[in-house]
């Protein structure tokens, strides 16, 4: 979500100097690549990079054939084979033994263009499918790109021009939306077109609850990666805008009205880092009712053992899907002993947890990094 951000902020500044745009979009990867389906990078005609498709040698010839596409005004899909000496010569060879599909799109001011859908998505704050249409069996055939996105709460945006296989790819954008798993799917009739319908997440909201010194290096290394942060505390003296540049919203509250102030969803983290035993306890109470995906607690694990006993003298029942929820000792061991590393391991655990991951070293993984879903549908 973060590298959408990015693109669409970058958009609107080069809209702004009346500089011509292209967006290059990874739409499939055939093996190992360092970036997968989904990456996006924003070219200006001058050259500026917004984004990424790969660790750095693509951009260069994605950079001249980009320049193409703006001066013709015509989607390019262009194919990276990183096993292919040739390619090697170019400077492309990436030693990811994997074939990279990259659909390069010219931006123009007709609505729904792609960065007008990328946009819809970023608003939403919400989960979202995204189709990207291709045809790779035909590549002189019309490719039309970024032509649909589907939220929840919001109608479908779409391109004015109609296509064929439209209802269909509505349909597998409501089950991608649905399942929140990205696809990637072939349609034939007398002509083949692939589709990579991709699920996005919204972004992590991260509310911190503590505004000592030791927050400061979580809300910023968060902020690197683009999160919502908010951090909250009790103390006037201590939650001040200033001291968190990276957050957004600092705010003065007490436990009992923290929760007035934070929009909560199925992508909200609470670290409880306030130093304070009954500011925490009172909010873990109310925390407990929200069925949140991750609430970390600093501190020994005594004295998480000790609130939760204390919420069950007290009446609160406390289920093991609820507990399940609960990290603490919080964040994953990788030795942490400064603020910084500290804040390092709780942010990898977040992830970890928001992503369905156990955080472990990808030295060990049995299966392939990267999972893709491949179906064909045959439409008539």
């Amino acid at each position: 979500m973060k590298e959408l951000i990015d693109i669409v902020a970058s958009y609107n500044e080069a809209n702004k100097q009346c500089k011509k745009t292209a967006l290059a979009t990874v739409v499939l990867v055939e093996g190992s690549a360092y970036r997968r389906a989904g990456a996006r990078m924003l070219i200006t005609e001058d050259g500026q990079l917004t984004g990424a498709i790969s660790g750095g040698c693509l951009e260069g010839d994605a950079l001249r054939k980009a320049r193409m596409v703006i001066l013709q005004q015509e989607p390019l899909l262009v194919t990276y084979d990183t096993m292919d000496d040739d390619d090697a010569k170019l400077g492309v060879g990436l030693g990811c033994n994997g074939i990279i599909h990259i659909l390069i799109e010219p931006i123009n001011d007709q609505p729904n263009n792609p960065i007008d859908l990328l946009n819809r998505i970023i608003n939403n704050r919400g989960n979202a499918a995204l189709v990207t249409l291709f045809s790779i069996a035909n590549r002189k055939a019309p490719q039309p790109g970024t032509c649909l996105c589907l939220t929840k709460d919001n109608p479908i945006a779409k391109k004015s021009e109609h296509f064929k296989f439209q209802e269909a790819i509505v349909d597998d954008a409501e089950r991608v939306l649905k399942n929140q798993r990205s696809e990637t799917i072939i349609y034939t009739d007398r002509e083949e077109y692939t589709a990579f319908v991709e699920h996005v997440k919204p972004l992590i909201s991260l509310v911190v609850i503590g505004a000592g010194n030791d927050a400061i290096p979580l809300t910023k290394i968060a902020a690197v990666l683009g999160w919502n942060i908010t951090v909250i505390d009790g103390r006037n003296n201590y939650a001040l805008p200033e001291r968190f540049p990276s957050a957004p919203k600092v705010i003065v509250a007490k436990a009992e009205n923290v929760l007035s102030h934070i929009e909560i969803n199925e992508w909200t983290a609470f670290v409880l880092m306030a130093h304070n035993y009954n500011y925490e306890f009172a909010l873990l109470k109310q925390l407990l009712a929200r069925n949140l995906p991750y609430i970390g607690i600093l501190g020994p694990k005594k004295k998480l053992e000790r609130m939760l006993c204390e919420l069950e003298d007290n009446g609160t029942e406390i289920t093991e899907e609820q507990a399940d929820h609960i990290y603490g000792p919080v964040g994953l061991d990788i030795g942490s002993e400064s603020s910084e590393e500290i804040a390092l391991s709780i942010v990898a655990e977040i992830k970890a947890v928001l992503s369905s991951r156990k955080g472990y070293s990808l030295k060990y993984k049995p299966v392939s990094i990267h999972s893709e879903q491949l179906k064909t549908i045959a439409y008539k």
